[in-house]
């Protein structure tokens, strides 16, 4: 998934709960939404966690801490990233969700 092109703001925002209500009632979208939203965390973690990998050094010890400017800067990238919950939220009203429910017999 491309973080960057997610077009969505970076703070929360007062929204019309109609729009949330539209696949049948409010609280399957807020299920709907904190799913995804918990895929979406899932994601940037073991994203974020290959990209740092790379600079990890493992004979490091408490006392010595090092310094790299570019996995500070990585690290900054996705601290400035909107939140998992604004990111599903912007792809619910998108609808960019695909949700599958099961069949009951």
């Amino acid at each position: 998934m491309d973080f960057k092109k997610i077009n969505t703001t970076t703070t929360t925002i007062t929204r019309d709960m109609s729009q949330f209500a539209a696949p049948e009632n409010l609280y399957e979208s807020v299920a709907i939404i904190a799913k995804r939203a918990n895929q979406i965390a899932m994601e940037i973690k073991q994203e974020l966690n290959s990209k740092l990998d790379e600079f990890s050094n493992y004979t490091d010890t408490l006392e010595e801490v090092f310094e790299n400017k570019e996995q500070i800067e990585i690290s900054r990238f996705y601290e400035r990233l909107p939140k998992p919950s604004l990111m599903a939220t912007q792809e619910f009203l998108d609808k960019k969700i695909y949700v599958r429910r099961p069949v009951v017999k």
